[in-house]
């Protein structure tokens, strides 16, 4: 039989459970239909890339499953008729994953503190609001955006060179 990786988005008004519990139905209808389930995640709720049906986040579950085509059919059909799952992907792959999926991996190493401090208000890199501070980000030293320095008194004019001027201007 084919395998199959099934990631489906439930709404953000869901609770955990509720969403293990649609996994399980969905591995019920798969397992009715003369395929097996060898793998579930539930990779928690997420920040969604853009609304979806009002939606900014979505509850995330991933299901392997060995299973002839038909019962992967009525299981997407399932999916569909569900009003709670907001998108849903079915990728047929050559074989099926053992261990956990790059989502779990990746959520372990950050508890672990691998990829820094999350402090930063835009992706953790210090943006808005920061642990540096400031709107860029950047961390300019002693430099205020680029002027001049802070701890120097006021700088002397010095003539600036013109950038050269390209054909036909």
């Amino acid at each position: 039989m084919p395998f199959y990786e099934n990631v489906f988005v439930a709404r953000q008004d869901l609770s955990a459970q509720q969403v293990e519990a649609m996994g399980e139905t969905l591995a019920q209808v798969i397992t009715t239909a003369g395929g097996n389930v060898t793998k579930k995640e539930y990779w928690g709720l997420r920040t969604l890339a853009y609304r979806v049906k009002k939606n900014r986040k979505g509850h995330y579950m991933l299901l392997n499953v060995d299973a002839p085509a038909p019962a992967m059919a009525e299981a997407e059909r399932t999916l569909r008729i569900n009003e709670d799952v907001l998108r849903y992907l079915t990728v047929k792959v050559e074989t099926l994953e053992e261990g956990p999926s790059a989502m779990l991996r990746s959520r372990g190493r950050d508890d672990e503190g691998g990829r820094g401090d999350r402090r930063g208000g835009f992706g953790g890199r210090g943006g808005f609001g920061g642990p540096r501070g400031g709107f860029g980000g950047r961390d300019r030293g002693a430099y205020d955006s680029g002027r001049r320095p802070r701890d120097e008194g006021p700088r002397e004019s010095a003539p600036r060179e013109s950038a050269p001027k390209g054909d036909g201007e």
